[in-house]
C-alpha cells in the first residue's frame, strides 16, 4: 500500500512537470552541435557527423584553457561559458560555493532538468563533513535561464542540435569550474549529478583525468532512449515521432551516451558510484542496468544502491537519506 501511494505522489509531480512544457517543432541545428560543419542538411548527415565525434577524444575538450576567468563574489561564481549561444543570460557560467574550510575535497553538483532551486542541503549536508561543494546552474537554468520561458526548453528539446550543444557546454563549463578549483588548492575534485545532471557528471569525468570520484544519481547510459521512454520528456517524442526514430536520435546523440565512454569511466584513478530508483518512470530502471552491464563490460566496478521508490520520491527520507550517506562513504574512501 505504501508503494502505491509513493507511485501516485510520483505521477502527481510528474503531471506538475506538464503542466508547463510545451510541444515544439523538430529541427537538426547541426550547426549548433558541430560548429565546423556548415549548415547539413538530413539526419543522416547529422548522424554521420555524430560518429566522428564518438571516436574524437576532444568533442567535450574546450579549446583553449589558458582564459580562466572567473569573478567571486561571497558564495557565488561566475566566468564567461566556453560556449557562445543566441541567448545573452546563458553565456555567463554560474555556481554557489559552499565552503567547508578544508581544501581536502571538493564536490561538484549538476542538478537535475527543470530544477527550481540548488541543493542546499546536500551542500550543507556535505559542507559539515569537509567537503566543500560547488553547485553549478546547467545551461539555460536559474541565472542563465532565458527571458520569458517557463522552463528549461533549450536544454533538452526536440532540437537535436541543440540539446547536443548544451550538454557540451554544461560539460565545458564544468570542466572549468575542476580547473578553477584546482588552482584555488583543493587536493581532490568529484562530480556528483542528479537525473540530467547525471549525463553532465558521467561525460566530465569520462573526458577530466583529474576527477577523482563520481556520484551519478538516476542515470542511464543512452540519453536518446531516456528522452523516448521518459515520463518528464514525453513532449519530444511527440514532436520528433513524425520525422525520425528512435534508432535516429541514438544515432544522432551517440557521443551523449554513457555506455560510449565507458572505457574511460573505467579508469584505475576514477571510484563510480551509481543510485538507482526501482520504481522510476523517467530513468526506465532497464536503461540504468544498461549502463551498469556496460561499464562492467569495460572493466569498470562501479557500487550500485537501488532503493525502492520512482524517480521524484528519491528526494523523500528515507532514500534520500541513504543516497547522501552512500555518497558519503565513497568521498571518505580512499584506494
Amino acid at each position: 500500500m505504501y508503494h502505491s501511494w509513493l507511485d501516485r505522489w510520483d505521477e502527481r509531480r510528474a503531471k506538475r512537470g506538464d503542466a508547463i512544457k510545451t510541444q515544439s517543432d523538430f529541427a537538426l541545428d547541426t550547426e549548433l552541435a558541430f560548429p565546423s560543419s556548415g549548415y547539413l542538411a538530413g539526419i543522416e548527415a547529422f548522424c554521420k557527423l555524430a560518429e566522428k565525434a564518438v571516436e574524437d577524444p576532444t568533442y567535450f575538450d574546450e579549446p583553449s584553457i589558458n582564459d580562466l576567468v572567473v569573478e567571486r563574489e561571497g558564495e557565488w561564481i561566475r566566468f564567461p561559458s566556453g560556449i557562445s549561444t543566441d541567448v545573452a543570460k546563458n553565456n555567463v557560467g554560474w555556481a554557489k560555493i559552499t565552503e567547508s574550510g578544508s581544501f581536502d575535497q571538493a564536490l561538484v553538483v549538476f542538478h537535475h532538468w527543470n530544477a527550481s532551486a540548488r541543493y542546499h542541503q546536500i551542500a550543507n549536508f556535505f559542507s559539515r563533513r569537509g567537503i566543500t561543494v560547488v553547485e553549478m546552474a546547467l545551461p539555460y537554468h536559474f541565472e542563465r535561464s532565458r527571458s520569458g520561458a517557463d522552463y528549461a526548453d533549450y536544454m533538452l528539446s526536440p532540437s537535436i542540435g541543440r540539446t547536443m550543444q548544451s550538454m557540451r557546454q554544461a560539460v565545458w563549463d564544468g570542466r572549468k569550474l575542476i580547473r578553477w578549483l584546482k588552482g584555488q588548492g583543493y587536493k581532490k575534485t568529484s562530480v556528483l549529478g542528479m537525473s540530467l545532471g547525471s549525463w553532465v557528471a558521467g561525460l566530465i569525468a569520462a573526458n577530466d583525468t583529474t576527477v577523482s570520484k563520481a556520484a551519478l544519481f538516476l542515470t542511464a547510459g543512452s540519453l536518446a532512449d531516456m528522452v523516448w521512454t521518459g515520463r518528464a520528456t514525453q513532449t519530444i517524442p511527440s514532436s520528433l515521432q513524425p520525422t525520425i526514430e528512435l534508432s535516429d536520435l541514438r544515432r544522432a546523440w551517440a557521443p551523449l551516451n554513457l555506455v560510449n565512454h565507458a572505457h574511460r569511466l573505467a579508469r584505475d584513478n576514477l571510484e563510480l558510484h551509481v543510485v538507482l530508483a526501482k520504481r522510476d518512470k523517467v530513468v526506465l530502471p532497464e536503461l540504468s542496468k544498461g549502463l551498469i552491464q556496460g561499464l562492467k563490460n569495460a572493466g569498470a566496478q562501479p557500487s550500485l544502491l537501488e532503493l525502492n521508490c520512482g524517480h521524484y520520491s528519491l528526494s523523500m527520507p528515507p532514500y534520500i537519506i541513504w543516497a547522501g550517506l552512500s555518497v558519503a562513504r565513497l568521498l571518505k574512501h580512499s584506494p
